[in-house]
């Protein structure tokens, strides 16, 4: 029996929130708001052991490309470096993004690190750019690398830094060449020597670079006077021998003495004062400071001034002299040309004695030392210090002598 009088009133409809309800709340691990989640977000859910997709970061320089600074947003990554890092695990996923400074300049040198080129535990000199192995090019004065002859690793300081026993070599030459002076030997006795030297060990320098195994039994042998650059490069032996055959033979006897000595004190004084006290003083060019020049300089004026000054007049003449004379004879003038412009005499325009003596040694060391620091088309200095010396003085002398 129904009851006359009352309305029906319909139930309220129940509206369904996209909030989360009090249960969906508590369950979850966080508290703000939870979007819509997508069918495929849902599957993976519902998926037991299915590993989530993470995007892939990319550290990529934005203030490089307007284009990609426009399109994303600023990666938080130090690494300035256009390369995919990879799908990130799932630890890295789980980190907090604020990290220390610190902990990010660990992850640079450890990027940079994985991005080097593998080494083979040395550094090597530049790949040979000629089919026999070696270039002309290749030989530059240019420090040598540590690793690849094994004396060298046994004795970095004495052998591989200091050079002891090639800079000991190196000296020597000047000193037995003081021997052969005194004891009245003539240049033209010495360049035959020279050259049968010479064919041999350059014959022999170029077999090793065609054969690795004289090439190993070489450098087993004479690796403790070798750079090491010159384990694929010409040993610096043979240019030595080549420049000192080339001013005794085509300069007159003084200054291809002169000359020989330069190259063996001058070159160990620059080498020496150079790794020593070249931090301290400016760059002239690679590898050379104003301290190996300046010791190069003051030793060339050391040497010259000994040799005409002292040695020359106490020793001499010697037998077979008279066929090869001194170009200084103690005496400097202004040439025939620049003293009649002046109007001046021979007399007014001709130095003797100690002054003399002063200036030609202050051009021998100056010679000595621009020889040394030049550079010439990349050639071995033991070839360009005696030859430039040599054509230095003789130009000087040819002029004012």
């Amino acid at each position: 029996m129904s009851v006359r009088g009352k309305p029906i009133v319909p139930a309220t409809p129940r509206v369904i929130s996209p909030s989360p309800t009090p249960s969906e709340a508590r369950d979850s691990s966080q508290d703000a708001y939870l979007g819509p989640v997508t069918r495929s977000a849902a599957r993976r859910r519902q998926t037991p052991g299915a590993v989530p997709r993470l995007p892939v970061y990319e550290s990529i320089d934005e203030d490089s490309d307007p284009e990609l600074r426009r399109a994303r947003t600023r990666s938080r990554s130090p690494i300035k470096t256009r390369k995919v890092n990879g799908l990130a695990s799932t630890t890295t996923a789980t980190k907090t993004p604020r990290a220390s400074k610190t902990k990010q300049k660990k992850e640079v040198v450890k990027e940079a690190g994985d991005n080097a080129d593998l080494s083979n535990g040395h550094l090597a000199p530049p790949p040979p750019t000629a089919i026999a192995g070696w270039n002309w090019r290749d030989f530059s004065r240019s420090p040598s690398p540590l690793g690849l002859i094994p004396i060298h690793r046994h004795f970095k300081t004495l052998i591989h830094k200091h050079e002891v026993p090639r800079k000991v070599l190196h000296v020597s030459i000047g000193f037995l060449v003081y021997w052969l002076y005194v004891n009245g030997t003539q240049p033209s006795s010495v360049t035959p020597v020279l050259m049968a030297a010479l064919i041999p060990i350059a014959t022999t320098d170029f077999l090793r670079h065609r054969y690795a195994s004289l090439n190993r039994l070489y450098v087993r042998f004479l690796g403790a006077f070798m750079r090491e650059t010159e384990f694929d490069g010409w040993n610096g032996v043979i240019f030595y021998l080549l420049g000192t055959w080339i001013v005794l033979y085509f300069f007159p006897k003084d200054i291809g003495v002169v000359a020989v000595m330069l190259l063996s004190w001058c070159d160990t004084a620059a080498s020496t004062f150079g790794r020593l006290y070249g931090r301290y003083t400016p760059r002239l060019r690679r590898n050379k400071s104003l301290a190996g020049s300046l010791a190069a300089f003051f030793v060339g004026v050391i040497t010259a001034g000994w040799f005409w000054g002292l040695l020359a007049p106490k020793t001499g003449p010697f037998p077979g002299d008279d066929q090869n004379p001194f170009m200084f004879t103690g005496f400097l003038r202004l040439p025939a040309v620049i003293a009649d412009a002046f109007g001046l005499s021979e007399q007014q325009t001709t130095v003797g004695g100690p002054v003399a003596l002063a200036l030609v040694s202050a051009w021998s060391g100056l010679v000595a030392a621009g020889s040394e620091v030049v550079d010439l088309f990349k050639l071995d200095d033991n070839l360009t210090i005696p030859v430039l010396s040599g054509i230095g003085i003789w130009g000087f002398l040819k002029v004012f002598g």
